[in-house]
């Protein structure tokens, strides 16, 4: 079989004696930039080649200070040019037609994503762009003009990602051992120690799936872990125990752990695409299997509570004159009885923020909920000391969440939230609201 890889490096080589380059300085910007100018100019597949290895090696080679230079000066030197945008506007005001439509395209894009797409030629170029826009996302906050450079990478990666590029692979405990490590490092709700944690993962009563990317060797871009259970599971500890149903009456399928592996990748959405995917091999391998749904945190519960004041919290309670104040002290500890004993004021609480709480687009404050109701979920259950880890306590006091995909009914509530925001919930979280 061909080696990909090699042939580009072999030809890259080839370019490297054919062609004269600029000097190039490690760490040194104004090598970087100047290479970039030369693998924007049209001297052939071999020269470019040869030139974005370069560029790849050297980006890495950068400290971060010169890292947020190089991105500074990329950002705003293949900016689009507002003259040519203009021109080109007139001229195809004056002409409507495609070819005049496709110059104002290329205007108004600018040269940055032109500039990525030629990097990617490089020997490894995909997995060193991601990796690129991984450092690009931990400046672009206190640099808010990175934002343009950030969207054309986002914008790039939704193509060169596209599910139809893809492969979904079942793992099990017989993948390589390289893959079975990275998971463990990858895995972001319910953490694994080692491989006797993972291994449990990987029982019959499980099945784990996981996204790869032809560019990307050996490495995960986004996985999913599932239960097979009777009933939606309620409980993430009992879940990772060893199964006690003998007979293996399962016909649910409950999703507990989603996680992106590939930081540069934030912003592509291809979780969506997972769930449906493997709810499709499952049933083809599973067909007992009629329900699937989720056991799912929430992120953003107790940040949000602690910001809440005692009149907005009464309000949300209604007549319950029940103190509420305990979830906020100090002495408030995973195990607490006050849990229990506040039921169905916390389930009020967390049905509040669920549903209720928005963010500016109108559309639910919680991530998690976004991406289950987009997906056309139904919330379907709120649950007490559903994770009695530290980690659940100080995301959410231990609550889940049971989101439900009813298979009929997918693609209209896919749309009704979509198109109307309209957040799909059960008949039994009603009398909480």
């Amino acid at each position: 079989m061909l080696d990909l890889k090699k042939i580009i490096s072999s030809i890259a080589d080839a370019g490297q004696k054919l062609f004269k380059k600029p000097k190039i300085n490690s760490n040194d910007l104004e090598s970087i930039i100047l290479l970039c100018d030369e693998l924007l100019s049209n001297k052939g597949i071999v020269f470019g080649i040869t030139v974005a290895r370069d560029i790849t090696n050297l980006f890495q080679e950068l400290s971060s200070e010169n890292k947020l230079i190089f991105f500074k000066r990329i950002n705003e030197k293949y900016k689009p040019n507002y003259k040519e945008v203009d021109n080109a506007i007139k001229f195809y005001v004056q002409s409507q037609n495609e070819n005049n439509l496709s110059k104002l395209f290329d205007a108004a894009e600018g040269k940055r994503r032109e500039l990525f797409r030629r990097m990617n030629i490089a020997p490894n170029g995909t997995a060193i762009i991601v990796k690129m826009r991984e450092d690009l996302l931990k400046v672009v906050e206190k640099n808010k003009e990175l934002i343009y450079l950030d969207n054309d990478l986002t914008h790039l990666f939704k193509a060169w990602f596209n599910p139809g590029f893809l492969n979904l692979e079942k793992i099990t405990w017989e993948t390589k051992a390289l893959i079975l490590e990275k998971i463990i490092k990858y895995e972001r709700v319910h953490l694994m120690k080692d491989m006797n944690d993972l291994k449990r993962r990987l029982g019959e009563d499980r099945r784990f799936f996981s996204f790869f990317h032809p560019a990307l060797e050996d490495e995960p871009v986004i996985f999913v872990q599932v239960a097979l259970t009777k009933g939606l599971g309620k409980s993430i500890q009992k879940i990772m125990k060893p199964s006690s149903d003998i007979e293996k009456k399962y016909d649910t399928a409950t999703f507990y752990s989603i996680s992106n592996c590939q930081e540069g990748l934030s912003r592509v959405t291809l979780g969506n695409f997972l769930i449906k995917r493997v709810i499709f091999e499952i049933q083809e391998e599973l067909p007992n299997i009629k329900k699937f749904g989720t056991l799912s945190p929430i992120p953003g519960f107790v940040e949000w509570f602690s910001y809440c004041d005692k009149k907005k919290i009464k309000n949300i309670l209604g007549k319950s004159n029940n103190d509420m104040s305990f979830l906020k002290s100090a002495d408030f500890k995973i195990g607490d009885t006050r849990i229990l004993d506040n039921k169905e004021e916390i389930i009020k609480l967390v049905a509040y923020y669920l549903i209720n709480e928005k963010n500016l687009e109108g559309f639910p404050s919680g991530d998690v909920t976004r991406f289950h109701l987009r997906n056309g979920a139904v919330i379907n259950d709120i649950i007490i000391n559903a994770d009695i880890s530290e980690a659940g306590f100080k995301r959410s006091f231990g609550i889940m969440v049971n989101y439900l995909y009813e298979l009929d009914d997918i693609e209209k509530n896919h749309e009704d939230f979509v198109n109307n925001k309209k957040v799909i919930y059960s008949q039994q979280l009603k009398k909480f609201l």
